[in-house]
């Protein structure tokens, strides 16, 4: 399966974001969110809607087992997810709520 590669990145960020909801049990344990090392193998496609004229596409293990559109590359960058505030994102929860995420205020908002 090939995915954009800008869906790809906006999935762990929206991970990370409900994981910063959900927390944990533990309300005196708060993790701060550290670099996130991505590494993709793409493939460069032209695509007349985009900007530059191309896209990158994320490719799946089982697109490179068959017979690949172009010529894959590899691309390894590192994020370090921060708050809308410039802050640490952190993880953490509280063992006394009753059902949800409780309050989510100082998380970061999609």
């Amino acid at each position: 399966m090939d995915i954009p590669l800008v869906a790809a990145v906006a999935a762990v960020r929206d991970e990370l974001i409900s994981a910063a909801a959900v927390g944990g049990s533990h309300p005196d344990l708060v993790f701060a969110v550290g670099p996130v090392e991505m590494e993709f193998e793409v493939e460069i496609r032209a695509d007349a809607s985009a900007k530059a004229g191309f896209r990158l596409w994320a490719v799946g293990a089982e697109a490179k087992a068959g017979v690949s559109r172009g010529r894959t590359h590899r691309v390894q960058f590192t994020l370090t997810p921060r708050s809308a505030n410039g802050g640490d994102l952190l993880v953490s929860g509280s063992s006394n709520r009753v059902a949800g995420p409780g309050d989510a205020s100082g998380r970061i908002e999609d």
